[in-house]
């Protein structure tokens, strides 16, 4: 050990003299293997950077690492790729004795012969080309060309600069720092049982307010919100008596506190505790001192929550102005900014304003951040959502799936995150009638939400309800049935009674059972689903037309059209209030009203209300949205109906060409509009 010793301090001795008197470039190889995963990682980050953590032996020689390692694992391995690296070692990066290497030739056990250059540990490179190296006996092999990266260089101040936001302001120095790192890789149970170490060494107050507090993290990533709210108060009561009343600690954990009762959705509750929050750092603080963005941003979410957009919007944007005052132009809480306007949007239907707010986000990151950040993955995600809504299915399972490359490069242990991504492919080929492809992707999500989460997290729920309802589409209602009430039990172990994610169960449930037929047992869900969302919401919350919507629908195929009429006029009164008058629920309600108007025979008012359905929807949404298809085919259907058959073919033939031009060959849609249209043509 101490000869070992003794060569590693002769070499940095050497090193140290190369690295100060050099200049110029040249370059070294290595040879080595990948794991077929690992190299997959490596091909999606050409232009980051990537860093090898212990000491690096590399050769002057390229033939001797491309045939002595490179080129025989790729043809005696099967499961591994063979990698030749070829290094440009520029010695201005070198400078520094953090970049440090050292010629080993005559320290190695190859001496001359492989002709070594050890570099120093956690040497980062950036990574610029890799191409495939032509072989007659392998197709295996690889070269990947590396820069030597300087440790002074804007990439990797940047890293450090972020890696420091996220995590050591997270937390006082220390092995708290090391609990958030376990947080954002997803090791719930080790970080428990670190800061559960910790509170019991320390001797302060202020201290164990600080590890109670961290654990209420813990609890709350983990969706166990009663849990966590209990720790966050205990924490909150240590703070009273250790601070004055307007402490700024005491507004961490009022905003703590808030986040779990949204969490719970207990939205008043929330706003409460958040504008408590808002309060202190406003007395302590001067007007637009920075830490008041974050407290703006959080009153605005719930506001979200509660349907009451401009007043959402109001707050994110102040949120904003304090931002543009406190930051550098391109700072990455500008994206953040920039992301929940664009959600505020969403929300609205105002997907062009959500999609140009998202792409100024993107454009922020990409600027201020490491290549393959996290945040990344969250923006390519919305993005994708926004296309969603919008019917432009194959742009938004791009998105979704650079959104999950990047989650599998960055961060490849966190399970849940890569759940989020799987259930966002399969919203789209949902919505494609790829229901298939769908449940596969949502029982992907669902496997990796079992081994990353406890068994009574809501995210279960959110897959087993999404399983549920595939299942509902392909006329397997038992099976849709089973997995809905499978996502109800969780959700009331998990949430409070009134909490507005049970009430979705309920008005899921209620919806197989109309399918099923029975009438009955639908409208009891339906009535709990609405009675709930009445408790947790404001009363022109667009939730609560969905709830008279459904319920209409039953009335409807009960043959009890009065009642259904009423319901969908609730539903409609309710959207005219609570969104924009080009908002696509609003074209759905007409919509609704058409059809009812259609069965009682009253042809002229129900043309009136699918005219502005369609009206709206031309103006909110891509010519090609899949519900302007459906639009045109219930006009079809009433033309129909009057003997107008002319006319009739005209908005199949319309309706047709939309649904093919986004949906799968074999989406039911498809083949109803198809049947449509034989059925006029054989009449004309």
């Amino acid at each position: 050990m101490l000869s070992e010793q003794l060569h590693i301090e002769k070499i940095h001795r050497e090193q140290q003299t190369i690295n100060r008197n050099s200049t110029g470039s040249f370059k070294v190889f290595r040879g080595q293997s990948l794991s077929f995963a690992d190299f997959a990682k490596m091909k999606n980050t050409i232009g980051g950077l990537m860093s090898f953590n212990s000491f690096l032996s590399t050769s002057y020689d390229r033939d001797i690492s491309l045939e002595l390692y490179a080129r025989s694992v790729a043809i005696n391995d099967p499961s591994s790729v063979g990698i030749l690296f070829v290094m440009t070692i520029n010695l201005a990066a070198c400078r520094d004795s953090t970049n440090a290497f050292a010629d080993a030739s005559t320290e190695s056990f190859f001496q001359e012969e492989e002709k070594e250059l050890i570099l120093s540990s956690h040497t980062v490179f950036r990574i610029d080309q890799i191409e495939i190296i032509p072989d007659e006996h392998t197709d295996k092999l690889w070269e990947v060309s590396l820069t030597l990266q300087d440790p002074n260089s804007h990439d990797l101040q940047t890293l450090t600069v972020q890696i420091r936001k996220e995590v050591c302001e997270a937390a006082k120095p220390g092995w708290s720092r090391l609990g958030i790192i376990l947080i954002k890789l997803g090791a719930y149970s080790k970080a428990e049982y670190l800061y559960k170490v910790l509170l019991e060494k320390t001797a302060t107050q202020i201290e164990q307010a600080s590890y109670i507090q961290l654990l209420g993290v813990v609890y709350s990533s983990t969706g166990e919100y009663f849990k966590a709210l209990s720790w966050f108060e205990r924490s909150l009561e240590i703070l009273k008596i250790a601070h004055s009343p307007n402490h700024p600690d005491l507004a961490v954990s009022y905003n703590n506190i808030a986040s779990v009762h949204c969490h719970m959705g207990e939205y008043s509750k929330a706003l409460s505790f958040y504008e408590r929050s808002l309060e202190i750092l406003k007395m302590a603080r001067s007007p637009n001192h920075l830490d008041l963005a974050a407290p703006y941003s959080n009153i605005a979410s719930v506001h979200c929550h509660l349907g009451m957009y401009s007043k959402a919007l109001s707050s994110y944007e102040k949120s904003l102005e304090i931002r543009k005052i406190a930051l550098p132009s391109n700072h990455p809480d500008f994206a953040d900014s920039y992301h929940s306007i664009a959600s505020v949007y969403g929300y609205m239907g105002e997907y062009s304003k959500a999609l140009s707010s998202y792409k100024r986000s993107l454009e922020i990151q990409e600027i201020a951040l490491p290549p393959n950040h996290p945040d990344f993955a969250t923006s390519y995600n919305n993005i994708g959502i926004t296309y969603n809504k919008m019917g432009e299915y194959a742009k938004a399972l791009s998105s979704y799936e650079r959104s999950l490359e990047i989650r599998e490069i960055a961060l490849p242990q966190n399970l849940p995150t890569l759940a989020t991504s799987y259930n966002s492919i399969a919203s789209v080929y949902d919505n494609m009638g790829e229901y298939s492809k769908a449940l596969s992707s949502y029982e992907r999500s669902l496997e990796i939400r079992k081994l990353a989460l406890p068994s009574n997290h809501p995210d279960l729920a959110v897959s087993y309800n999404n399983i549920g309802m595939v299942y509902k589409k392909l006329g397997k209602y038992l099976k849709a049935l089973s997995s809905l009430e499978t996502a109800l039990e969780i959700r009331k172990l998990a949430l409070p009674l009134n909490h507005p994610d049970l009430a979705a169960s309920y008005n899921n449930i209620g919806m197989v059972f109309d399918n099923l037929g029975e009438y009955l047992k639908a409208l009891s869900s339906l009535e709990t689903a609405l009675e709930i969302r009445k408790l947790a919401l404001p009363l022109n919350h667009p939730d609560l037309a969905a709830s008279y919507n459904n319920i209409a629908s039953v009335y409807d195929n009960m043959g009890e059209y009065s009642k259904a009429l009423l319901s969908h006029e609730r539903a409609l009164e309710i959207v005219k209030i609570a969104l924009p008058s080009n908002h696509p629920d609003l074209a759905a309600s007409y919509n609704n009203i058409g059809m009812v108007y259609d069965k009682i025979g009253e042809h002229a008012k129900a043309l009136s209300s699918y005219e502005r359905s369609l009206e709206i929807l031309k103006i909110a949404q891509p010519p090609n949205y899949p519900d302007i298809a459906a639009t045109y085919n219930n006009i079809g259907m009433l033309y129909n109906g009057m003997g107008e058959y002319s006319k009739a073919l005209s908005s199949y033939e319309r309706s047709l060409e939309i649904l093919e031009s986004v949906l799968s060959e074999n989406h039911p849609h498809i083949a109803l509009v198809r049947s449509n249209i034989k059925n006029v043509q054989n009449r004309l």
